[in-house]
């Protein structure tokens, strides 16, 4: 009897023990930001400009901390910010800013959007390389693409009918394209509408009369020399102004180069633990890095500001 008894007492102290062993471990576990950030993938869905450097951001984060999954999916500007406001993603990607409708929806669903410039964008309007014409004007590529424009011997081309190739109305490219260089007028019904960059890039280094607008970053190729094929024209603000390359990161930082854009991630309200520590390296040296040697350039004293300040 008395060793049942003693048996009894032994397992209840030994339960006790570890019962209060579990409660000093488990909030250690529970409240730990690097912990509590890897119990869930974290969604990123939007922008075709920017699907590739986040992939590459994402990469490089999952390095430094395995533990974190992170997917990154493209379908445009508009699928990303429609995915934020249904509660589908963590991170909308979009290379332009919400438009009103947007932000009208969000707010009637309980949606604050907190946006986050991560990158400088110079987009390019790029031909074929045997094409002989190297600037055009503002004027010229609004009325190219606006179909007003149809023939290359208008702009000192040859005599050749302009084949046009874009993207499609819910990426971001199209709308800032549209609204900052066709002055919000429609496109041209025969734009070929491509389903992302790289689509318009293949097409143009096929098609001798071709014309499209891409991201800077995708006219690269691996070794960080301009896609063979292609050609990106210089663009003047009008006729007497100098003509500027996206290429030229002196010209971009200036705003000289007229095309110029920065690229945005939102959250809704204040980002979760592992939304922010993704865009804090995002916006660090290292990531900011990365997103130069992808192409693209590093955002200025002024967005980091107000970066810093949506981060709180």
């Amino acid at each position: 009897m008395k060793s049942k008894s003693r048996n009894k007492k032994l397992t209840a102290w030994l339960t006790g023990y570890l019962a209060f062993g579990l409660v000093l471990i488990l909030p250690l576990f529970s409240f730990h930001p690097l912990l509590a950030a890897q119990k869930k993938m974290l969604q990123i869905k939007g922008s075709d400009t920017l699907v590739n450097l986040v992939q590459v951001l994402a990469e490089e984060y999952m390095k430094k901390y395995p533990g974190q999954a992170i997917a990154v999916l493209g379908g445009g500007s508009g699928t990303g910010i429609s995915a934020l406001i249904n509660g589908t993603t963590d991170i909308a990607d979009h290379s332009r800013e919400w438009k009103s409708k947007e932000l009208d929806l969000a707010y009637e669903k309980g949606v604050r959007a907190r946006i986050f410039a991560i990158a400088i964008d110079a987009l390019s309007i790029v031909v074929n390389e045997k094409n002989p014409v190297d600037t055009l004007t503002m004027t010229q590529v609004g009325a190219i693409f606006r179909g007003e424009i149809k023939n290359w011997k208008m702009v000192g081309g040859p005599d050749q009918k302009i084949s046009l190739y874009g993207r499609q109305s819910n990426s971001g490219t199209y709308a800032f394209l549209q609204e900052h260089v066709l002055n919000n007028k429609n496109y041209s019904p025969e734009v070929k509408e491509m389903n992302g960059n790289a689509q318009i890039v293949e097409a143009i280094t096929q098609d001798l009369a071709g014309i499209g607008y891409i991201g800077v970053g995708y006219v690269y190729d691996e070794s960080g020399q301009v896609r063979k094929g292609l050609k990106v024209l210089k663009i003047k603000k009008d006729e007497g102004s100098p003509e500027y390359s996206p290429l030229d990161k002196e010209a971009v930082y200036s705003a000289r180069y007229p095309i110029s854009r920065p690229l945005y991630q939102s959250t809704n309200g204040k980002p979760s633990e592992a939304a922010a520590s993704f865009i804090k390296f995002e916006l660090s040296p290292e990531g900011q890095s990365i997103v130069e040697k992808e192409g693209f350039f590093r955002i200025g004293k002024e967005l980091m500001a107000e970066n810093e300040k949506n981060l709180k």
